[in-house]
């Protein structure tokens, strides 16, 4: 019965939200081994055998907020704060693209300092000094002219987790002046700019159900991200979750697996977090259907400063071997590291959805669904 699932998910690329919820409670190894196998499939028909690497920039670990789980929340009164400075950023970038990399992350707490004129500048000089690469930010909460400002500076992409769909879950991972509404609505301002949008959820955060993860797919499946971002839950010691259990890998993995089947064409990170609660975590997650890897290009000195968990892994690419290891891990699993920009490739075609009168139609267009990319020059 689950196997029929899977296989529906397949076709038709989308579950209702009891169906995903079957799944994920009823999983097994043999049920997550037929997903896998699928899930690599689908990837191929759109990437092949690439693997494309970001190049991730931690330029802030300030943050003015204070979610429960992260060890950058506000109130963390132990960490280490800095910010690289718009010369630095350029020159983790500039290492980068001597390396390979053709997409820079920009990533950090939602940071004051790094108002809309600061961060639209740093923009232009990356795609001025790097024009065959994108730009990708991942910034937090923004209002829509300052997501506009940085789109018409020359970002590509950008990542928000929206972490949970369940408004109620929501509440309890976050103080109550976050709200998961404004989290969807910036998203959903993203794609109607037109960036290539990235959202994502933790897996085994605390209070965490089999139906929390479904509303995730299926919020997903409304927003037709470009990218989503998945990995375990992890404590940090200096947050209110200290003491709560890490989510595992096994289910991050069925996760990545099942949302590889529902957008087969998304671009899928196999994340740090993986690699943090298993060694061969990475691998095992491009096994799973992902097909991007996001290597730290940030200076050495402040790597361990930007802990959003505990332990987190070292996979920093910051010299040419470390990036030839990574050619060779991704070669013994039969895939092959790309200098590419790696965009996101739009569904080839979208199957035929049930209208409210339960006959089927094809769906109209989403506003943004589907962004005229840039070129490389541009």
């Amino acid at each position: 019965m689950l196997r029929s699932l899977v296989d529906k998910l397949e076709k038709e690329e989308r579950l209702s939200g009891a169906e995903f919820e079957r799944l994920i409670a009823g999983r097994t190894p043999e049920l997550a081994g037929y997903v896998f196998e699928k899930a690599r499939k689908a990837r191929e028909r759109y990437y092949g055998k690439k693997v494309f690497i970001r190049g991730l920039i931690e330029f802030t670990n300030y943050c003015r907020n204070n979610c429960l789980y992260c060890g950058l929340r506000r109130d963390n009164r132990a960490a280490e704060r800095y910010r690289l400075t718009e010369q630095e950023i350029l020159e983790c970038c500039a290492e980068g693209h001597a390396l390979g990399f053709r997409t820079f992350v920009l990533q950090g707490g939602e940071d004051p300092f790094f108002a809309d004129e600061l961060l639209c500048r740093i923009i232009r000089s990356i795609k001025k000094d790097f024009p065959d690469c994108a730009v990708t930010l991942s910034l937090g909460e923004r209002d829509a002219e300052s997501y506009q400002r940085f789109f018409d500076a020359g970002a590509d992409r950008y990542l928000l987790r929206h972490e949970t769909a369940d408004e109620e879950h929501y509440a309890r991972l976050h103080p109550p002046s976050q709200s998961p509404g404004e989290r969807k609505r910036c998203l959903f301002s993203l794609k109607d700019i037109g960036y290539q949008v990235g959202c994502g959820f933790m897996v085994g955060s605390p209070y965490q159900t089999p139906k929390h993860l479904a509303r995730d797919m299926l919020f997903m499946q409304d927003l037709e991200p470009h990218m989503v971002g998945i990995g375990p839950f992890i404590p940090h010691h200096a947050t209110p979750f200290a003491r709560e259990p890490a989510g595992t890998l096994e289910l991050t993995l069925f996760m990545l697996g099942l949302t590889r089947l529902m957008l087969p064409s998304v671009l899928l990170p196999s994340t740090t977090a993986l690699a943090t609660i298993d060694p061969k975590g990475r691998e095992l997650g491009i096994l799973a259907g992902a097909n991007v890897v996001m290597p730290n290009l940030s200076p050495p000195g402040v790597r361990e400063k930007y802990l959003l968990y505990d332990n987190k892994a070292t996979t920093g690419a910051e010299s040419a071997q470390a990036v030839r290891e990574l050619k060779e891990v991704m070669k013994a699993l039969g895939y092959s590291v790309v200098v590419d920009r790696g965009d996101f490739v739009p569904p080839k075609s979208q199957p035929e959805r049930p209208n409210e009168s339960g006959l089927k139609s094809q769906p109209e267009p989403q506003p943004g669904s589907q962004p005229e990319l840039r070129p490389k020059s541009s």
